[in-house]
C-alpha cells in the first residue's frame, strides 16, 4: 500500500512519453506521405549525383523488323503464345548476309555483292525426282547438287540407302555440277548417328564428293515417331557424333534444319564449329545465326528434273 504512489507517478510518465511519440509520429507522417496530397505540393526526388535513388525513365526502342538486331534477344512468332523471344547467343555468330543483296529472277534467287552474283545455285534431290537429265540441269545454271544417300525409317529405325544415288552423283559430277550428298536421319542416340555416318561414307567411297555431307536430322509432323522424346541434348550428341564420323574421314560436315526447329531444338552453342544449311521458304531469310546454304523453296522448276525441286543458294564454293 505504502508503494502506490511512485506508481501512479511512474503510469503518468509512460503516457506522456506515448503522446509526445505519437505527436511526433504524426508530423513526420504529414510531411513525408499525406501533405502533398492535401496541398498539391510534389516531393522533389533528390537531383544528387550521389543518392543512389535517383530516378530514371528507361529508354523503350522498338523496330518494325522480325528481329531486334541489338545484340540482345530475338523475335518470332508462335501459333500459341504470338509474339515470343530467345536471347541472343554472344558466342554464336551471326549472319553477315544484307537481305536486301538477295534478288530473285525466273523462279531462282542470287545473292549479289556490288553488282556481281556471289552465290551459287543449287538443288537438292533423292528418288523422288526420279530420273535425272543432270546435262539439262547444268544448262540450265545449276552449279552443285546435294544428293539424298538414304535414310533412317521413323517407324522401325531402319537404314535404307537410296536406289538412284549412286547414278545421280555419277551423271551429276559428269555433267559438271558439283556434289554433296545429305542422309535424313531419325537417330535417338550417338550409336545410330554413327552408323548413319558410316552407311554414308561406305556409300559414297570412290566418287567425286565436293560439297558437304549433311546430317538431315528431322521431327516428323502428323504421325508418332522414334524421335519424339529425343531430348534437346541427344539430338546435339547425334549432331556432334554423325559430323566428327564425316571429318574424320576427310569431307566437309554440314547440319541442315529449317528454322524453326533450329530455333526450339537445336543446342546450337555446341554446334556452332559445323557449317549449317538453313531451310526458310521465302523471298529471304530471317534466321539471326551464321549459315552457308540457304534452301529457299521447295516449290522449284528446273529443266531435267521432273517435278517440283527444292532450291538452294550457297554463299561458298566447297568445290575450291
Amino acid at each position: 500500500m505504502s508503494e502506490s504512489k511512485p506508481k501512479n507517478k511512474f503510469k503518468v510518465l509512460s503516457v506522456i512519453e506515448a503522446l509526445i511519440i505519437a505527436a511526433l509520429s504524426g508530423e513526420l507522417a504529414w510531411q513525408v506521405f499525406l501533405k502533398d496530397r492535401f496541398t498539391n505540393e510534389a516531393v522533389p526526388a533528390s537531383t544528387s549525383s550521389e543518392d543512389p535513388q535517383v530516378r530514371t525513365r528507361a529508354v523503350i526502342e522498338k523496330e518494325e523488323t522480325l528481329y531486334q538486331l541489338d545484340g540482345k534477344k530475338i523475335l518470332m512468332n508462335d501459333g500459341t503464345y504470338g509474339e515470343i523471344f530467345w536471347p541472343v547467343f554472344a558466342d554464336v555468330p551471326a549472319s553477315t548476309h544484307s537481305t536486301d543483296s538477295i534478288v530473285t529472277r525466273n523462279g531462282y534467287s542470287f545473292y549479289k555483292e556490288n553488282g556481281h552474283v556471289t552465290s551459287i545455285a543449287g538443288v537438292d534431290v533423292s528418288d523422288y525426282q526420279g530420273d535425272i537429265d543432270w546435262e539439262k540441269v547444268h544448262d540450265a545454271g545449276i552449279e552443285f547438287a546435294i544428293i539424298r544417300i538414304g535414310y533412317r525409317t521413323y517407324g522401325s529405325g531402319k537404314v535404307t540407302l537410296d536406289e538412284n544415288f549412286a547414278n545421280n552423283i555419277k551423271a551429276a559430277d559428269k555433267a559438271g555440277v558439283k556434289v554433296g550428298v545429305y542422309f535424313f536421319s531419325q537417330a535417338i542416340n550417338t550409336d545410330e548417328a554413327i552408323e548413319e555416318a558410316d552407311a554414308v561414307l561406305d556409300a559414297i567411297e570412290g566418287f567425286n564428293i565436293t560439297y558437304p555431307v549433311i546430317y538431315d536430322w528431322e521431327l516428323i509432323y502428323g504421325d508418332s515417331a522414334r524421335t519424339d522424346k529425343v531430348t534437346v541434348e541427344e539430338l546435339a550428341d547425334c549432331c556432334i557424333a554423325f559430323c566428327e564420323r564425316v571429318k574424320s574421314a576427310g569431307y566437309t560436315p554440314m547440319i541442315y534444319q529449317n528454322k524453326n526447329t533450329t530455333m526450339f531444338k537445336l543446342d546450337l552453342p555446341r554446334l556452332q564449329d559445323y557449317d549449317f544449311w538453313l531451310a526458310e521458304y521465302g523471298d529471304e531469310p530471317t534466321y539471326y545465326y551464321d549459315y552457308q546454304m540457304w534452301q529457299y523453296s521447295s516449290e522449284g522448276y528446273v529443266p531435267g528434273i521432273n517435278g517440283e525441286v527444292d532450291m538452294n543458294i550457297s554463299f561458298k564454293d566447297y568445290s575450291k
